[in-house]
């Protein structure tokens, strides 16, 4: 009998053979270890995107969801309240405009590299992709530098889950609200002291004569440090695994950086690090010979639609010049992420400098530590040696 179990160490490893088989013979799963529906088709995902109304984020977004969380951020309001919340986020971001991020990106990116110039092997992770974006949002949001080692640790276990429990255990539960504590007292801080930063931009944001409530900003800022620490550090691990994986990619994008952009959207299509969130139901569906009922918990599995055949031809491959319009590797409807723009161009400079100057490595595991995670998916460490 089939399982599937998003819990398990097997589908950290390689979620895409249960996918595979979730598209052709399981389109509407239900997981007896998730407690939800499983949708892996394109199609079928995009419509669940596309309506809010049915298919709801307002109990949480993440597989496993954190206390107090649901309601108070943009991925976990739906509209009106999350259009309100996003005219005022989305205006605070404008005020630091992503092009600005180019040099600290290029900078960072150097920094890192300086560190593991002359080295046969080292770990992208800890030594490059987790570097560089703690050292950018750190400048984004003007934190202490002294809290870089114990911020990043805890966004880490933020996002992580007991695969043996099924569930958010105590080390998750703490952390998070450690991150919440820490967040709630910077919003304090900048209260009194405003600076030039994202967080005093958060607090002064007005859009129609309405701003965030503080208990708004502190899980805003909480969700954005998680986010992005997490998922643009495993993102840029990820597009470095595909690129050790495809020498041939690696080749041509170290020899044009023009190729870069298509590069990243393929690699966001073919094996990004968001793999799978949740939505509630409003209301009774019939999908695929299934009754769900409302209230019932679906996950959308941006992996598994990703890799739908009846979407994107030769899905399996990674293709670098595919120019993958639509794919799910930033969710989508009035959910899409926020930070695309930051993210994309913080990849693009990132990998300029990181193929500059190491244009070809190779990995040196077989097998591959992996974070335990229901939602997000990417290596705990990625050595790599190089040429």
């Amino acid at each position: 009998m089939f399982r599937f179990d998003p819990y398990s160490p097997a589908v950290d490893a390689d979620p895409f053979p249960f996918y595979r088989t979730l598209r052709d013979e399981h389109p509407c799963f239900w997981s007896e270890e998730a407690n939800m529906w499983v949708l892996s088709r394109y199609d079928d995902i995009v419509t669940a995107l596309n309506d809010w109304e049915t298919y709801s984020s307002a109990s949480g977004n993440l597989m496993d969801e954190m206390p107090n969380r649901a309601g108070n951020t943009l991925g976990t309001t739906d509209p009106p309240r999350h259009d309100r919340l996003r005219g005022i986020v989305q205006f605070a971001f404008t005020r630091k405009a992503v092009e600005g991020l180019v040099d600290p990106v290029r900078a960072s990116a150097n920094r890192a590299l300086d560190a593991v110039s002359g080295e046969r092997s080292f770990d992208f992770v800890a030594d490059f992709s987790s570097k560089v974006t703690v050292d950018v949002l750190f400048g984004l949001f003007n934190l202490p530098r002294e809290n870089e080692r114990m911020i990043r640790d805890k966004a880490v276990l933020m996002v992580q889950s007991d695969p043996r429990t099924r569930q958010k255990g105590p080390e998750h539960l703490a952390a998070f609200q450690w991150m919440s504590d820490y967040a709630r007292q910077l919003v304090e801080l900048r209260k009194r002291e405003p600076g030039d930063d994202l967080i005093t931009a958060l607090i002064q944001a007005e859009v129609n004569g309405e701003k965030l409530a503080d208990r708004e900003v502190q899980m805003t800022i909480t969700t954005l440090i998680m986010a992005g620490i997490e998922s643009l550090s495993g993102f840029l691990t990820m597009f470095a695994l595909n690129l050790a994986d495809h020498a041939d990619a690696r080749r041509r994008l170290a020899a044009d950086p023009a190729l870069i952009p298509d590069a990243i959207e393929e690699s966001l299509r073919f094996n990004t690090s968001a793999q799978r969130f949740r939505r509630c139901l409003r209301r009774d569906v019939t999908l695929h010979g299934q009754t769900l009922r409302e209230g019932d918990f679906v996950c959308l599995a941006y992996g598994a639609g990703n890799r739908d055949e009846r979407r994107f031809a030769n899905a399996d491959v990674y293709d670098i010049g595919r120019k993958p319009k639509g794919h799910l590797g930033f969710g989508g409807g009035v959910h899409a992420c926020l930070g695309t723009a930051f993210a994309r161009l913080a990849s693009r400079v990132a990998f300029e400098e990181f193929l500059t100057r190491v244009p070809e490595f190779r990995r040196v595991q077989e097998q591959l530590p992996w974070m335990p995670s229901t939602t997000f998916r990417s290596p705990i460490r990625l050595d790599l040696a190089v040429a």
